[in-house]
């Protein structure tokens, strides 16, 4: 898929930033998807302003939404009944009620056979029942439970310490 994100039939570069982690990875499948789609937080723009290009017409507006609106617009959009989804980092895009809007359409979409891969950092897309979550950290890559991965428990440690962390912050001001 184009590395900026969209579908197989997207072909565009604005700006050629991602990394070779392609280059060492080997995908296997037991079912061929009948659509696939990439989107990443960071080149939303591009793809937004793409999706306008190619549907013309029948576009939505992506770009007279919000980021997060316009993000979780394209994902509504885009989502097929047995469909393979890479989302690079959505939570940059999406407040906290739509990255739990997110897990409902997740699972929507799991029950129609789709198949999501996300990289992330949001304990909430994290906390999705049944996920398999893989911890890159430490230069290898190994599964880890949800309540042990950093994201869990550096959120929990704030929510738990709240007071704790305002006070410190109070205390040292820049």
């Amino acid at each position: 898929m184009n590395p900026e994100g969209g579908t197989r039939n997207y072909n565009f570069s604005t700006y050629d930033s991602y990394s070779s982690l392609h280059e060492h990875m080997r995908l296997w499948r037991s079912r061929k998807p009948d659509w696939m789609y990439f989107l990443r937080a960071e080149s939303f723009y591009n793809v937004a302003t793409k999706e306008m290009e190619y549907r013309g017409v029948f576009s939505e507006r992506y770009h007279d939404q919000s980021h997060g609106q316009s993000f979780f617009s394209v994902l509504m959009k885009q989502t097929n009944k047995n469909g393979l989804y890479l989302l690079d980092e959505p939570e940059a895009a999406l407040s906290c009620q739509n990255q739990l809007a997110l897990l409902y359409l997740i699972q929507s979409c799991v029950k129609q056979n789709c198949q999501f891969i996300i990289a992330t950092h949001s304990p909430i897309l994290l906390g999705f029942p049944g996920a398999q979550i893989l911890s890159f950290d430490e230069d290898k890559v190994e599964e880890v439970d949800y309540k042990s991965t950093s994201s869990y428990q550096t959120m929990k440690l704030f929510l738990d310490r709240y007071d704790y962390f305002v006070e410190d912050i109070k205390e040292n001001e820049i």
